[in-house]
């Protein structure tokens, strides 16, 4: 496998790290408990800049570009009509949550509760059949069918991109917070 796809998917096991931290802080609240804001504005932030800029980010320009270019019609489709629709799909999830926890701290009702949760559970579903998606289907097609020298460029310049990020502290930010909420909300699990 090559470097670009094994960290793709490595981040992939991250955000679906975050999405049973997401699902196990809603069904307490569900189960009666307050909506943590705290924990829900650190959830948004490593979806925000974990999954989203720094995973996605990678992909919208390193690796989806090169498959449009090589594979025309039936990658437009995979990924343009596919992968980065539900990319945008995500971002509007967030988005709705962020703007039903600013409601919330202000008015604590029980329909601005549903829209955060809603919000939250929204993007967690979503995420969880999307990154299904591209470990089988996008990647696997990758794998098999982009020749070694676009995999040589593209590992380059995800090589670079990493080592940017690990300069500026952007794995060791998130890692670290998805551990502090995975130590709160999913205790006994793994």
């Amino acid at each position: 496998m090559h470097y670009i796809i094994a960290l793709m998917e490595e981040e992939h096991v991250n955000i679906n790290r975050m999405i049973a931290v997401v699902r196990n802080m809603c069904c307490n609240v569900l189960e009666g408990g307050e909506v943590p804001v705290p924990d829900i504005t650190d959830e948004i932030d490593f979806i925000r800049n974990y999954s989203d800029k720094h995973h996605h980010g990678k992909e919208e320009k390193i690796l989806f570009p090169v498959m449009v270019a090589k594979f025309g019609k039936v990658a437009e489709n995979l990924i343009t009509h596919g992968m980065l629709v539900e990319h945008e799909l995500g971002r509007g999830h967030v988005l709705s949550c962020e703007s039903a926890l600013r409601r919330y701290k202000n008015e604590p009702t029980t329909m601005n509760k549903l829209q955060v949760i809603s919000g939250i559970m929204g993007w967690a579903n979503l995420l969880e059949n999307h990154t299904s998606k591209e470990n089988i289907a996008v990647y696997g097609f990758a794998e098999r069918m982009l020749p070694e020298d676009e995999f040589s460029k593209m590992n380059k310049a995800t090589l670079e991109t990493e080592s940017a990020a690990t300069k500026a502290g952007t794995q060791k930010k998130y890692l670290d917070l998805l551990a502090r909420l995975e130590e709160k909300w999913c205790k006994g699990e793994k």
